[in-house]
């Protein structure tokens, strides 16, 4: 492994030098025979998941979260995943979440991530096993425009439960956002807003179209290497509105560990399975830093904010905040 090379002084994109890779390498977790829930929680497991799976205990989680690789050519470090068939990618799909369905308790939620093509049948899978409550669509800012078509800057998050039994709270995923135009009544005062020092403010229900989630760019602490990393921001309203604290949640394909680092930032357990070292190794790291900084992009005083609207903020762009743990941190507005 090469030394990071030298960075413009606010590219911030997490490096692995070699004495992180030989310090970090000793906390991954290879498994080859049954686990208890004590002895993966909060690791990461450096395997494939089809092995691994198996060897997790039953009905312990809480919470799944899955962002496969989408049926797309794409190269991840070491290995590439090659586009396929849609039946062929339907049939992938089959050979895990058979193993994953097991591990959850009855009261579990799942989201599984997709892009277009292959939304489908990712519903149609999922819904052999589960039932399918939702599709929310991000939106992914990034993307590349095109000439003879419309520029594709979405993607989709399937939310799944096994039974009516499952776990939801509204109250912790509400976005704040600026009144435009606000409304009083008869006496002056807000109507269904708060008047602030730094102007009026309304707390919204969650939709299932998201349009306040940034994608991890180099100035950004939490960016890697990785080529389809997930935004924390995004993975936070996930893990915030279906877990409690002390909850376990499992992600069988990690990759740079955002699941895990979300789910330590917000107080929950957590298990991640990763087949790529480098990008185990990126999750420790992450997880290492996210010991002493726990903020979350975009989410800050118990709310999820609107993409660049914290403009109250002081010219550093910092205000203290806390997070669903309690602690004290600084956020960065995104």
């Amino acid at each position: 492994m090469k030394e990071p090379a030298s960075r413009a002084p606010r590219n911030r994109t997490l490096a692995i030098s070699e004495h992180d890779a030989e310090r970090l390498r000793r906390r991954l977790l290879v498994v080859d025979q049954p686990l208890a829930l004590s002895e993966c929680a909060g690791r990461t497991i450096l395997g494939d998941s089809l092995l691994v799976l198996p060897l997790l205990p039953k009905q312990s989680v809480d919470l799944l979260i899955v962002d496969p690789p989408y049926n797309l050519t794409k190269a991840f470090s070491g290995s590439t995943f090659k586009k396929q068939p849609l039946a062929a990618y339907e049939e992938w799909l089959h050979s895990w979440l058979a193993l994953a369905v097991g591990l959850l308790k009855p009261s579990a939620s799942v989201y599984v991530c997709s892009e277009w093509r292959s939304s489908g049948v990712v519903q149609r899978a999922l819904e052999r096993y589960f039932l399918v409550q939702n599709r929310i669509t991000w939106e992914r800012e990034k993307g590349r425009g095109a000439l003879r078509n419309w520029k594709n800057c979405s993607e989709d998050i399937w939310f799944c439960v096994l039974s009516d039994q499952y776990f939801f709270d509204v109250e912790a995923v509400k976005q704040k956002r600026r009144v435009i135009a606000p409304y009083r009544d008869a006496d002056g005062k807000p109507k269904d807003w708060n008047e602030e020092a730094n102007g009026g403010f309304r707390l919204t229900h969650p939709s299932n179209l998201w349009t306040d989630i940034s994608v991890p760019f180099w100035s950004m602490p939490e960016n890697t290497e990785h080529p389809t990393q997930k935004p924390e921001k995004l993975f936070a309203k996930l893990v915030l509105a279906s877990s409690k604290p002390g909850d376990c949640v499992l992600d069988p394909f990690l990759g740079s560990g955002t699941t895990s680092v979300v789910a330590k930032k917000l107080g929950r357990q957590f298990i991640g399975i990763e087949q790529e070292e480098i990008y185990c190794l990126c999750a420790e790291k992450r997880l290492e830093l996210a010991h002493n900084e726990p903020s979350i992009q975009g989410y800050s005083g118990g709310y999820f904010w609107e993409r660049n609207s914290l403009a109250f903020q002081d010219t550093n762009n910092t205000t203290p905040s806390s997070n669903a743990t309690g602690q004290s941190f600084l956020f960065e507005d995104n």
